[in-house]
């Protein structure tokens, strides 16, 4: 009898029963490395995110799958690696290749959650679009590039925000500023407008007991331009910022595995070739950092909504960092490649139930989030992905459901870099999808004898390079870059040739955004494939293997 009024309450009160259903509240932070620190850091002021980690577990070997933005996310959101889906690149949108996958927000929505995204949650931008279908209501997304400072915004817009609308010859707009502090509001900047937009999403899920959401919040920052509110700057002494000791890729390392961090130099007052200042390297440390404590200082907030409106208790959180960032190790700058400071990533982890204040050395990667949501939530395992759930690991944070992560970078000529980390270990396989493993070119990197990754010894430790190569024979070969573009017309090769032209055909080709054409990028919809391979050592006239603009420009033209 009391059975049987149990569930005669739960089919009558859709309260009842949402209330078993825990909400999920899903932070994605924009090129945050773990300088933070709850992962031990001691220059940094981090005090909401080091509150959060108190709250859950700390996942202090986490990793991306690439270590840069769209590919990434696409690996959140599906579940799905770069190398599943053959995207390594901001164009071209993951439906092109999986057009049937089930997001983990439309997950969720088919399991009787509301989800609403704010911020950066899909790469948008660089001929990338959201995915509407993930989404129970529009999504709500704040300019990307914003500044404050009027000399800082040019009535045209700039080139990078200029990008991340997906707006034509981009590259003719000037060059914004990478840095900026001004005494405003912390709303002037987007994650400020982010965080209150999160704030009233709370207030008013509390008007809507019987409905358990999903709210998924991407904040900006510490993503380039550096810019934050003044009085974040003014956390920091510039003179305790120093450089990294090592300024150059590792010994031995393959000439193109290293990033030349095009990404900041499509900023103003950064060379185009060649290595920053020391006083400008000093001051984009000091504004990462400032960008740090402007996102952290937002996410305090929307906590802080999340246990005002009476959610706390019920609610799982995620924080989860995209990749990580070269802040000037290796002489690099940015992301887009394969080593540690780039991979390796913050992941955080609290749900009702499990013990917060936590630590786990546990092996995981981002694609293992979708299937540990979907878990820790109680719904079905989702049907596509290549991850794992971690759920187990925080009940007991000794174990893990890895002995390996395995993340990816291309870099040109159709070589993929495939990377397996082990908890000691980094081997990286080059070469091209569907060639003979003895044509690679290999990596090897020792975490506990070299933290900085100072020499490749991949000659020297032919042991483990077997050992590293069998784990890595246990994943499928890596798919080759799908095409985002129909191929070029027989018509459009024979108009000729204007300064406009060849830089609307050098942003078409520059898949990766870096500024420079790889061989690869640059025989892309070429009309005579046959003869265009023999062009590029003239147009290469540096000799570097990589075409700058004005190099793809110049030499198109004679």
């Amino acid at each position: 009898m009391i059975r049987s009024a149990i569930c005669f309450l739960l089919v009558l009160s859709p309260a009842l029963w949402a209330a078993t259903k825990p909400n999920v509240l899903l932070i994605c932070v924009d090129d945050l490395k773990p300088v933070l620190g709850c992962y031990g850091d001691k220059l940094v002021k981090s005090p909401n995110i080091d509150r959060l980690a108190k709250r859950g577990t700390v996942f202090e070997n986490a990793y991306c799958n690439q270590a840069v933005c769209s590919p990434s996310r696409n690996a959140l959101m599906t579940g799905l690696r770069p190398q599943s889906l053959g995207i390594y690149e901001l164009a071209t949108n993951f439906r092109k290749s999986a057009p049937d996958a089930v997001t983990l927000s439309q997950h969720f929505i088919a399991n009787g959650w509301r989800a609403e995204g704010l911020g950066k949650i899909f790469h948008v931008g660089h001929g990338n679009v959201n995915d509407e279908a993930s989404w129970s209501v529009p999504h709500f997304s704040p300019k990307t590039i914003s500044y404050a400072l009027k000399e800082n915004n040019p009535p045209e817009s700039t080139r990078e925000q200029a990008l991340f609308e997906n707006k034509k010859e981009a590259w003719k707009l000037p060059r914004g500023a990478p840095t900026e502090s001004a005494d405003v509001q912390d709303n002037r900047y987007g994650d400020g407008m982010i965080a209150d937009e999160a704030i009233k999403r709370l207030e008013a899920a509390k008007q809507k007991p019987d409905e358990p959401f999903f709210l998924a919040v991407g904040f900006l920052k510490p993503h380039l331009p550096f810019v934050a509110p003044k009085k974040y700057w003014d956390l920091y002494d510039p003179a305790s910022f120093k450089l990294p000791e090592l300024q150059k890729a590792p010994e031995g390392a393959p000439e193109f595995a290293p990033s030349s961090w095009g990404e900041l130099r499509q900023y103003k007052d950064v060379p185009d070739k060649g290595p920053v200042t020391k006083e400008q390297a000093i001051h984009l440390i000091h504004g990462y950092h400032a960008a740090t404590s402007y996102m952290d200082a937002q996410l305090g907030k929307v906590l802080d909504a999340l246990d005002a409106n009476g959610f706390g208790e019920n609610t799982i959180i995620v924080f989860w960092g995209d990749h990580g960032w070269h802040l000037g190790d290796h002489g690099m700058w940015c992301k887009h490649t394969n080593y540690e400071q780039a991979a390796h990533i913050p992941v955080l982890v609290a749900a009702p139930g499990v013990a917060g204040g936590q630590r786990t050395q546990a092996l995981i990667e981002t694609c293992d989030i979708y299937p540990t949501l979907a878990e820790l939530a109680g719904t079905p395992a989702p049907k596509q992905g290549d991850g794992r759930s971690f759920a187990s690991v925080l009940k007991n944070p000794a174990t893990s459901v890895r002995d390996h992560s395995i993340h990816v970078y291309p870099r040109g000529e159709g070589r993929i870099g495939r990377a397996i980390r082990t908890q000691r270990h980094r081997l990286v396989e080059w070469k091209r999808p569907g060639e003979a493993p003895d044509t690679a070119i290999l990596e090897l990197y020792d975490y506990e004898a070299d933290t900085a990754e100072s020499k490749n010894l991949a000659a020297e430790q032919p042991e483990i390079v077997a050992k590293m190569r069998a784990l890595l024979a246990q994943h499928p070969e890596a798919k080759p870059q799908i095409s985002n573009k129909p191929g070029a017309k027989k018509e459009e090769s024979k108009k000729p040739k204007s300064k406009q032209d060849r830089g609307k055909m050098f942003d078409g080709r520059d898949q990766n955004k870096d500024g420079q054409l790889s061989k690869e990028e640059f025989l892309l919809n070429q009309p005579d494939p046959d003869e265009a391979p023999k062009r590029f050592p003239k147009f290469d006239t540096d000799g570097s293997g990589m075409l700058s603009r004005e190099e793809f420009i110049k030499s198109g033209k004679k």
